[in-house]
């Protein structure tokens, strides 16, 4: 709602007759006005990584505040790995049906044709704003933009620091370079503290227009690399005996020190944000949900529960999921029914009072009513979550099929492209044995054969989405929508002569490519193919970037690979980046 002056009357009896009246008003005209809503999801945090949770070292009070002040969906998945939570948060689908199906080499790449919660809530009259990661595909038609996104804030592919970033940002989390709305932009601070200061700018932009907004904040951190983080907060962890939540060999102080310095850095933009809607006096009807979107980036502290980052057991697919909505929401409610990442665009537009066709093909259902605590019909159903290395998705591997009370796991592997034969299957009762540690699968036959049965028939439902359900999405050149197309290794495609970009031309137009060596070389010959077209270059004298000019490349489908040769070795450049003349 937006700022209002107090009222006064003359008359003091007047008033108190007319309080309840004023009161059933403005909670009517509350319950009628469709809710702001700021969705804030962080990377690679950890269930377990919030005071809330219990972890003994960390200090997350804002975060843990809307737990407090809002409700919880206690037992909430997620994918083991960040780009299949992502598209199935944007689309209320499992990733199998958008055609992503892991994180990088090509395979990160949403359908343009899927329908985002940024598309449903833009048409409805919201301002849709991204801040941070958004990792569904760096190019048109597959940016954030092109998914409903009126403004955004982001860093390309799946990090800062991984291969998408400009060669100039050279990994850095502070004074990052950053892409606003598709056009690069040097920014000042941590990366974190950018994008929630962002996040608030667009914010008071909406206010001013009078529109309801939905502000969707995914940082980057905790994720990796580790070197660039905030210093005091870091020094304050490297002086904390962090020995109680150290597990496994993977998990060493340093690190974590680390980790936890970013959460800590995250919870105070959390409060900082917080602040800004009470100051408004928006808070009343705005939503801020807060989850995650896999399990802890190290093996460590995880409550209850097992596992990490990757893996299938729940300490990798298990998220926190806190919404406060005061105008709705009974502060401390918790529900314990399962419910997954697919759930949060049918909830977020039942809130918003956006309707989608009858026949609309969400995987998710609103979980609404559950958070309201209204007694309605809720049978039991079933998640369903896999993803591992490869181009397409094996059956059974490296999957959990989970009811109310059984989970049934295959842990074959997430970085394993071809499944391993000798994993056994593992059956859990979640209700007893949350931390997994008894296998039931040979002592309770008719369960296990009742969820691989249902997985089954999930898998071959999901694969037949769309012809060809598994070939990745085209990155589209020649129109309008953007004129300079930079390919990077996030979004090559692996073949057995080294990689191919899969590119769709339109509109009969030639192009420059420029190729960029993150160091200078010398000495190379490189040759270009694109479809039928086969261009040479020899580079003598040492340069870091190079240039073949004015190819006319026809209309349609084409791959576009390259090779370098430099006595026996080959490699490709940090950057290939294609020039509409």
């Amino acid at each position: 709602m937006q700022d209002t002056a107090p009222m006064t009357l003359a008359c003091p009896e007047l008033y108190r007759r007319l309080l309840p009246l004023l009161l059933a008003l403005s909670s009517f005209t509350l319950a009628e006005e469709r809710p702001n809503i700021v969705l804030i999801m962080t990377d690679d945090q950890g269930y377990a990584d919030l005071s809330a949770m219990g972890n003994p070292v960390l200090q997350t009070p804002h975060i843990d505040s809307l737990a407090r002040d809002g409700a919880s969906m206690d037992t909430f998945y997620v994918s083991p790995v960040c780009s299949p939570t992502r598209a199935s948060l944007m689309t209320g689908r499992y990733n199998y049906r958008t055609r992503l199906v892991d994180t990088f080499k090509g395979r990160s790449m949403m359908e343009p044709e899927e329908y985002t919660i940024a598309e449903a809530l833009s048409e409805a009259g919201y301002y849709t704003g991204i801040f941070g990661k958004w990792h569904l595909g760096d190019n048109y038609p597959m940016r954030a933009t092109d998914q409903g996104f009126q403004e955004a804030l982001i860093h390309l592919g799946g990090g800062l620091g991984q291969p998408s970033e400009p060669r100039e940002n050279k990994r850095r989390y502070t004074d990052a370079i950053l892409f606003r709305n598709n056009q690069p932009v040097q920014t000042k601070g941590y990366c974190t503290d950018v994008y929630f200061d962002a996040a608030i700018d667009y914010i008071d932009k909406s206010l001013k227009a009078k529109k309801p907004f939905f502000t969707y904040i995914a940082t980057n951190a905790p994720h990796s690399p580790y070197h660039d983080v905030p210093e005091k907060l870091y020094q304050k962890y490297k002086r904390t005996d962090l020995t109680p939540i150290l597990l496994g060999n993977d998990s060493d102080a340093d690190t974590v020190a680390r980790v936890f310095a970013m959460v800590e850095n995250i919870d105070q933009n959390v409060g900082k944000l917080l602040q800004h809607l009470k100051r408004k006096r928006i808070e009343e009807n705005t939503i801020v949900i807060f989850m995650i979107d896999n399990g802890p980036n190290t093996r460590r502290y995880i409550a209850n529960s097992r596992g990490k980052k990757n893996e299938v057991h729940d300490g990798g697919i298990r998220s926190p999921f806190f919404i406060r909505w005061p105008a709705q929401l009974e502060a401390g409610f918790r529900n314990d029914r399962i419910a997954a990442h697919i759930d949060v665009m049918p909830t977020l537009l039942e809130a918003a009072q956006v309707s989608l066709p009858a026949d609309h093909p969400f995987d998710g259902r609103s979980i609404l009513p559950l958070l309201k605590g209204e007694s309605i019909p809720w049978p039991d159903r079933t998640l369903f979550l896999q993803v591992h290395r490869g181009n397409e998705p094996i059956p059974f591997h490296h999957i959990a099929v989970r009811e109310q009370r059984w989970k049934l796991v295959h842990p074959t592997g997430f970085a394993n492209s071809k499944m391993p034969e000798d994993v056994p299957m593992e059956l859990y009762d979640m209700i007893v044995d949350p931390g997994e540690s008894r296998n039931l699968y040979e002592e309770r036959p008719e369960i296990a054969q009742r969820l691989t049965r249902a997985y089954e028939n999930w898998f071959e439902e999901v694969s037949n989405s769309r012809p060809d359900n598994y070939a990745p999405p085209r990155i589209v050149l020649g129109t309008d929508y953007e004129t300079s197309t930079t390919l990077s290794t996030q979004d090559r495609r692996e073949n057995d002569d080294g990689g191919e970009w899969l590119l769709e031309f339109r509109g009969g137009r030639s192009y420059d490519v420029e190729y960029l060596w993150k160091e200078p070389v010398s000495d190379l010959s490189l040759e270009l193919t694109v479809g039928d077209i086969r261009k040479t270059l020899r580079i003598g004298t040492s340069t870091d970037t190079a240039r073949i000019q004015n190819i006319a490349i026809s209309d349609g489908d084409a791959s576009l690979s390259v090779r370098v040769t430099r006595g026996n070795k080959r490699s490709v450049p940090y950057h290939i980046v294609l020039h509409r003349k």
